[in-house]
């Protein structure tokens, strides 16, 4: 360990029960030795620079949107990567839930050592959203019981997005109370589930690719997340940076019926899980499944399901 310069807060290990959440921007000669390894798991999100990363005796360098994943156990090695100017990241110890070992395991580079790499840009905005989050949590506590008459010279304190400020300096904060743990811990179940589902396509989303063209099938999955939005032949194309001609055809080609036709199945099935499981009337389902009127929607919903909305509601739910 000669000429590899440490501070005592860097050679600590976290008690596994800890919960621990900070913001590190370092220089080089910035490096972490764990010999025996962590009691807890430890994730790092790399925003700018590289870092260096020894575990399981695998190596790896992490860059901006990289998400490193570190099981309990390994012994641990990881500083600013050579020639990087600085190594920015947040970082996170924890003991996982169960279903997040399943989420991490194809991107295992040896055993408890993952690298989920390359994690496209809009999903990064989201998880500096959801550490910056983790990071507020970890200090929360109930608010104090004081009963405050509001009077003429008393104004109360102000609330929602203006009354929050941000933080400039994101000091580690250790998450004491069980309401604070596991506010941070749905916030790193948030980053992992993020990274690890837009890195790469799942499983069957790939498989789905290899029999077609992918932007069919991300055009697909845009109709399938958000039926009711205000969908187009034009806005669909330009989302796969095709032409709307291209688009058609080939959309058309892959799946047997335009592009607007599984628009209008995808909203009449979202309508249909409405009615089934909310008791919003069917002028309220037509708008939220994007249908201009009611009348439009009862004659779309009656000509796929073979009776009108009311009758289709009635028939699941006799008693509603």
């Amino acid at each position: 360990m000669k000429g590899m310069p440490m501070t005592a807060e860097e050679m600590s290990v976290p008690a596994a029960e800890l919960t621990i959440v900070g913001h590190f921007d370092n220089r080089p000669g910035y490096v972490t030795r764990r010999v025996t390894g962590s009691p807890s798991w430890l994730l790092m999100w790399t925003q700018d620079g590289a870092g260096l990363v020894e575990q399981a005796g695998v190596s790896f360098t992490a860059g901006p949107g990289d998400l490193v994943v570190l099981g309990s156990g390994a012994a641990q090695h990881y500083r600013v990567a050579p020639g990087a100017e600085r190594w920015c990241f947040w970082w996170a110890h924890f003991q996982p839930r169960p279903a997040w070992l399943g989420w991490l395991a194809e991107y295992a580079r040896a055993t408890g050592c993952h690298l989920v790499h390359g994690v496209p840009d809009p999903t990064r905005d989201q998880i500096d959203e959801a550490f910056d989050r983790a990071s507020r949590n970890a200090r929360w506590l109930p608010p104090a019981i004081t009963a405050v008459r509001p009077t003429a010279t008393h104004t109360p304190p102000a609330v929602g997005p203006a009354a929050v400020r941000p933080l400039r300096e994101y000091a580690p904060a250790v998450a004491v109370s069980g309401p604070a743990r596991d506010l941070v811990l749905n916030a790193v179940e948030e980053v992992i589930l993020l990274a690890t589902a837009a890195a790469r396509p799942s499983g069957d989303a790939r498989r789905a690719e290899e029999r077609g063209d992918a932007r069919v099938h991300r055009a697909l999955a845009l109709i399938a997340a958000e039926p009711g939005a205000q969908h187009s032949v034009a806005s669909l194309a330009r989302a796969v940076a095709l032409s709307p001609s291209r688009f058609a055809h080939l959309f058309t080609e892959e799946t047997g019926h335009t592009p607007m036709r599984a628009v209008r199945r995808a909203r009449i099935q979202h309508a249909a899980r409405l009615l089934e499981v909310t008791d919003m009337d069917v002028g309220q389902v037509a708008a939220a499944s994007g249908f201009v009127s009611p009348f439009h929607f009862s004659r779309a919903f009656s000509h796929e399901y073979g009776m009108p909305p009311r009758d289709f509601r009635s028939r699941l739910r006799p008693n509603a």
